[in-house]
């Protein structure tokens, strides 16, 4: 018996008002897909979407969206998706576009790669918070860490923390010869 392999394409739909991605589901999300797809690829781009995609996760607050493919074929999704301008759901056109953040053959890798990819715009948005005083900082990160992983996944996060926190302070040299003794 031979295993059908897919590719997962996590991608993240920006608009210019968050709002409007409540609005958003995944039948319009798909519909928008295939649409692209069979303008840029024609009749036989249409014919291979048909046969393995689907939207397989939609987060309507987030915008982040998994998309299924069969794996011989992802590419034609993937040089699709920069030609989404709109996605119409409920009779709303909404203008949007999709970037790509990340191809996986499974979707824990997908779900992998976006724990790393929020942890790091987290670290990233933290230090230009304007209120920098140190209880604040102390409870948005604190924040964090209650909501980003389950079970005993927090320690390695706040280790985490705590090393960016001294990787300011300290950096490593990139080679052993850079040493100074």
């Amino acid at each position: 018996m031979v295993r059908v392999k897919s590719r997962y394409l996590l991608c993240e739909i920006n608009v210019s008002d968050r709002r409007d991605l409540l609005k958003l589901d995944d039948r319009a999300v798909a519909g928008s897909v295939k649409a692209a797809v069979a303008r840029t690829h024609g009749d036989y781009g249409a014919a291979l979407c048909s046969i393995r995609f689907c939207v397989k996760y939609l987060n309507a607050h987030t915008g982040i969206v998994f998309l299924r493919f069969h794996k011989g074929f992802y590419k034609l999704l993937w040089s699709a998706l920069p030609f989404i301008t709109s996605i119409e759901c409920r009779g709303q056109i909404i203008p949007c576009f999709l970037n790509c953040l990340h191809v996986g053959g499974t979707i824990r890798t997908c779900q992998k790669f976006l724990i790393r990819y929020n942890t790091r715009q987290l670290h990233q948005m933290l230090p230009k918070y304007k209120n920098k005083g140190n209880e604040e900082k102390r409870k948005i990160q604190e924040a964090i860490l209650s909501c980003s992983l389950t079970g005993g996944g927090n320690k390695a996060l706040e280790d985490e923390l705590e090393s960016e926190e001294e990787d300011d302070e300290f950096i490593m040299p990139l080679y052993h010869s850079d040493l100074r003794h």
